[in-house]
């Protein structure tokens, strides 16, 4: 094809600058990584930024216990006797006692403020639960990445400790451990111990969970050719362990996570409501619903702890779903 020729037959040559110009005029294309594309999909469940917003609402409360109880409630562990029926050892006022003051009205017998111990067992609750997922999350990671990669007798020991891990009665073991322990152990005491004891419960013996999830994952990403191109290039095992293949289980490992968090606060409710979780006065969700059962007749004192824990494990839910929609679409509906 010829350039165009102007009136007296000679050809045209397009400036340069006037190409440039021109193409100036269009809007570049952008490229987007797979966490803004992920995050592009997150944003569209509106379900699970419910969840999430919910989740960072429970985690600032946690954190600000003392200061929202200051300004809406009354100390945790402060008596209201003036509020206590003393015939019936319930609170005096209908509705439980709900007022501007007490928000969540008041336990029985002792007048406690039930809106501050609600707020402050977030506390409790969620601190268990986040350090036992991140213990059996690093555990699980660790030995499922490991079987899956290296094989033979390496998976064969892991693979035949995750179903004793599996097979083990852990509530049983939980209630017979934490029993026993003293009030002052490992150099620990009170709430502290207490915590500790629970954390290492539920974290060192759910790593199972997880770590079959990695390691079958494992089993599919080392047959991928960016692994067979590191070995090729001569590195070594921890450097494709944790350099070429952990980078491509954060997905699950997040995903995951987020779904044993709810698991784990129901199951710190579990022992604190069997009496051998965190020990009262400090107020926990579970050790709220264990007190409650003895009171039927005043629904509140059940009904805002238990509420509570529905709320929190429906939101981890449903933030996990959306997330694992969106950091795995493909397994979406």
């Amino acid at each position: 094809m010829t350039a165009p020729l102007d009136v007296s037959g000679t050809e045209l040559q397009a400036a340069p600058e006037a190409v440039v110009e021109g193409a100036g005029g269009a809007k570049a294309i952008q490229g987007r990584s797979l966490g803004q594309i992920a995050w592009m999909r997150l944003k569209r469940d509106k379900v699970a930024m419910a969840g999430a917003i919910f989740v960072i609402f429970l985690i600032l409360m946690a954190i600000f216990a003392p200061v929202i109880t200051g300004l809406l409630g009354h100390p945790p562990n402060e008596f209201h006797q003036d509020m206590i029926n003393p015939e019936t050892m319930g609170p005096k006022a209908s509705w439980g006692g709900i007022n501007k003051d007490f928000l969540f009205g008041v336990e029985p017998v002792n007048g406690r403020d039930l809106f501050s111990r609600v707020v402050y067992g977030a506390r409790i609750s969620l601190l268990i639960a986040f350090f036992a997922t991140m213990l059996s999350v690093a555990i699980g990671t660790v030995l499922g990445i490991v079987a899956g990669y290296f094989g033979g007798w390496t998976d064969m020991i892991i693979s035949r400790a995750m179903d004793v891990f599996l097979a083990f009665p852990l509530l049983v073991f939980a209630i017979a451990l934490a029993g026993v322990i003293p009030d002052k152990a490992f150099g620990l005491e009170g709430d502290t111990l207490r915590i500790v004891l629970l954390v290492f419960i539920i974290g060192f013996f759910s790593w199972p969970y997880i770590g079959r999830i990695i390691r079958g994952q494992t089993l599919s990403l080392r047959e991928r050719e960016f692994v067979d191109a590191a070995r090729s290039l001569g590195a070594r095992g921890p450097y494709v362990l944790f350099r070429e293949i952990l980078p491509n289980l954060v997905a699950p490992i997040l995903i995951y996570s987020t779904l044993l968090i709810p698991t784990n606060v129901l199951f710190e409710a579990a022992l604190s409501f069997l009496g051998v979780g965190i020990r009262p006065p400090t107020a926990t969700w579970g050790g709220m619903l264990s007190d409650a059962v003895h009171f039927y007749t005043v629904p509140h004192f059940m009904f805002f702890p238990g509420m509570a824990i529905f709320l929190t494990v429906l939101a981890f839910n449903l933030f996990g779903d959306g997330l694992r929609d969106a950091l795995d679409p493909r397994s979406s509906r």
